[in-house]
């Protein structure tokens, strides 16, 4: 397979400069993709556990532990001092943890509409249905769809 004509490879080209400009954008703010990830997953689905955030954000449980408790030591997160049920503590974002987040959100979304800037209303809905369809057809579910 020649990488030029590969549309495996040109997704991860796309993926990783994605990842690359949304850390550009973020590190002033002292936040990481993953750190952002974290923080906007929270915001969705107040109280997931290490283990769905890891999940979520595509990074082991080991290096989301260390992740929540960074977070939490530095008042952008609380977790519960109990599980509630079995051995999962629940996160919730603090207001601290809002505030960095709605920063955030407004970084990465100038990072998405610089990508799609030069694409059509149709080009990003026939991108959007097309990726969407390519995560289904490799057995995966498409996050909040």
């Amino acid at each position: 397979m020649h990488l030029a004509t590969s549309l495996g490879y040109l997704l991860k080209v796309a993926s990783s400069t994605l990842r690359q400009a949304m850390e550009v954008e973020l590190r002033p703010l002292g936040m990481t993709v993953t750190h952002y990830s974290c923080l906007e997953l929270l915001a969705q689905r107040p109280g997931l556990s290490n283990s769905e955030l890891a999940r979520g954000t595509f990074v082991t449980r080991q290096s989301m532990n260390v992740l929540l408790k960074a977070l939490e030591r530095d008042g952008y997160v609380v977790r519960a001092t109990e599980a509630p049920v079995g051995k999962a503590l629940p996160t919730q974002l603090t207001p601290k943890g809002r505030r960095s987040l709605a920063i955030a959100s407004a970084a990465v979304r100038s990072v998405e509409a610089k990508m799609l800037a030069a694409m059509t209303s149709e080009e990003k809905s026939v991108a959007f249905t097309t990726l969407t369809r390519m995560i289904r057809s490799l057995g995966a579910d498409v996050p909040g769809y």
